[in-house]
C-alpha cells in the first residue's frame, strides 16, 4: 500500500476543522504497513500540527484519529480496517445520594462479606500493582494517600489522575483503603493503586481512551486492572487490547453492567480474556439490577456498598462497577500470596472456590466470592 499517499489525505482531511465530526480506530491490513505508516507519521506529527489529533494505540497496532464524514476513500479499503471510537460509561446503578462526610469507619459489609479481614494475617495484597481504568482518584482523601502512585491521566498528560467525578475514588477505595484508626479499610490495604484517569468528569471515556489505558498497564506491569464499565456494543478493537493484555500477563476484571438483564453481559466483560463480575446484595442473592449470564464469572457485593469519594468523603453506591473492585482487591491478596500466578491459574482459582449463591434461579455454576476459600484453593494447586 502507497502508506505516503494515505498521510497526504489525512492531512489535507485534518486541516479544516468541520471536517472532523467523529472519530475512528484505524488499522492496517499488513505489518509492514502499520510500520511504513508510524515512521512517516513519526516524522510528520511535529511540522504538521492537525497530525497530532493521531493516536498511536500500540498493543494492537492501529490508530485513533478523527475522520471527515464522508468516512475513508474507497481506495484504502481492504488495506485499513476501521471501526468507531465510540464512547463508554461507568458502571454505577442506583441514583447517588449526597455524599456524606467522613461519616464511615471501619471495614464495609462487603470487604466482611467476602472474609477478607479473615486473610489478613496471611496476605493483605503486599506492593501488587493494581491499575485502575476509571475517573482517576482523590490523591489528598486520607483513607488512600499511603495506598497511591502517581498512575497516568490520559485526557491531560501534563496532570495528575485527579478525580472529577468521583467514581474512580469509590473504586480505588474498596480496592486498598488503608486507613485503620480514622477511615475505612478496603480488601487489600497493602496493595498500591495506580490510577489511570481515561474517563472525564461525565464518567464517560472513548474506547481509545481504554485502549491507550491497557496499552499503559501492561508497559508498566500491573498485576492487575480493574475495568469497572461497559458498552453493549462489541468493539473488536478494545477485545483485542483485553485479550493482549492477558497474553502478557495482565488480568482485566471487568464488570458485568447494570440493565438487569438475563443471558446477556456487556462488553468487555463478555470476553473469555477478562474476570466478568456480577453483583450481589447483603443476604448474598443476585442484586435485582445485575446484568447475569454464564458468562459471569464470579459474582461480589455491589448493592449499597460504602466508600471512599471526593473531598476526603464516603459515599454508599450500588452497581457492578461496586461488584468488580472487590473482585480486584480479593486477586490483589491472591497475587501477594502466590507471585507471579499467570491470569489462567487466577481464574481457576475463583472458579474452583465460589460460594454457592442463594438465589433459586441463579445462574448454573455461578457462585459467591469467598477470600479463605480463594487462599485454600490456591494452596492446593501445583
Amino acid at each position: 500500500m502507497d502508506t505516503s499517499g494515505f498521510l497526504e489525505w489525512l492531512k489535507g482531511s485534518l486541516s479544516s476543522p468541520e471536517n472532523a465530526v467523529g472519530r475512528k480506530i484505524l488499522r492496517f491490513v499488513r505489518p509492514d504497513d502499520d510500520k511504513k505508516f508510524f515512521r512517516m507519521l513519526q516524522a510528520e506529527r511535529s511540522k504538521h500540527k492537525n497530525l497530532r489529533g493521531i493516536r498511536r494505540l500500540g498493543i494492537i497496532r492501529a490508530y485513533s484519529c478523527p475522520i471527515p464524514p464522508d468516512g475513508l476513500p474507497a481506495s484504502f479499503g481492504g488495506v485499513i480496517d476501521w471501526e468507531d471510537d465510540i464512547r463508554i460509561a461507568t458502571h454505577s446503578a442506583l441514583p447517588r445520594p449526597a455524599a456524606q462526610r467522613a461519616s464511615f469507619r471501619g471495614i464495609p459489609w462487603g470487604v466482611r462479606r467476602i472474609r477478607a479481614p479473615e486473610a489478613w494475617s496471611r496476605t493483605t495484597g503486599h506492593r501488587v500493582k493494581v491499575g485502575v481504568i476509571d475517573t482517576g482518584v482523590d490523591f489528598d482523601h486520607p483513607d488512600l494517600r499511603h495506598s497511591l502512585e502517581r498512575g497516568i491521566n490520559l485526557l491531560y498528560r501534563t496532570m495528575l489522575p485527579y478525580d472529577d467525578n468521583g467514581h474512580g475514588t469509590h473504586i480505588a477505595g474498596t480496592i486498598a483503603a488503608a486507613n485503620r484508626m480514622q477511615g475505612m479499610i478496603g480488601v487489600a490495604p497493602r496493595s498500591v493503586i495506580y490510577p489511570i484517569k481515561a474517563f472525564d468528569y461525565n464518567g464517560t471515556a472513548y474506547v481509545s481512551d481504554i485502549i491507550l489505558g491497557i496499552d499503559w498497564s501492561v508497559r508498566n506491569r500491573m498485576d492487575v486492572v480493574n475495568m469497572s464499565f461497559g458498552m453493549r456494543t462489541r468493539s473488536k478493537s478494545l477485545l483485542d487490547a483485553v485479550a493482549g493484555a492477558y497474553r502478557s500477563g495482565v488480568l482485566i476484571v471487568a464488570s458485568s453492567g447494570n440493565d438487569g438483564k438475563q443471558g446477556r453481559i456487556d462488553y468487555p466483560a463478555r470476553s473469555r480474556y477478562t474476570v466478568a463480575v456480577g453483583a450481589t446484595n447483603r443476604k448474598g442473592e443476585i442484586a435485582s439490577f445485575t446484568n447475569r449470564s454464564d458468562a459471569v464469572d464470579i459474582y461480589a457485593p455491589g448493592e449499597k456498598v460504602d466508600s471512599c469519594w471526593l473531598r476526603g468523603n464516603h459515599k454508599t453506591m450500588s452497581g457492578t462497577s461496586m461488584a468488580t473492585s472487590h473482585v480486584t482487591g480479593a486477586i490483589a491478596l491472591l497475587l501477594a500470596h502466590k507471585p507471579g500466578l499467570a491470569p489462567d491459574r487466577v481464574k481457576a482459582v475463583l472458579k474452583r472456590s465460589m460460594r454457592p449463591l442463594k438465589n433459586a434461579r441463579a445462574p448454573r455454576k455461578a457462585g459467591e466470592l469467598d477470600i479463605m476459600r480463594m487462599l485454600q484453593a490456591s494452596d492446593k494447586m501445583t
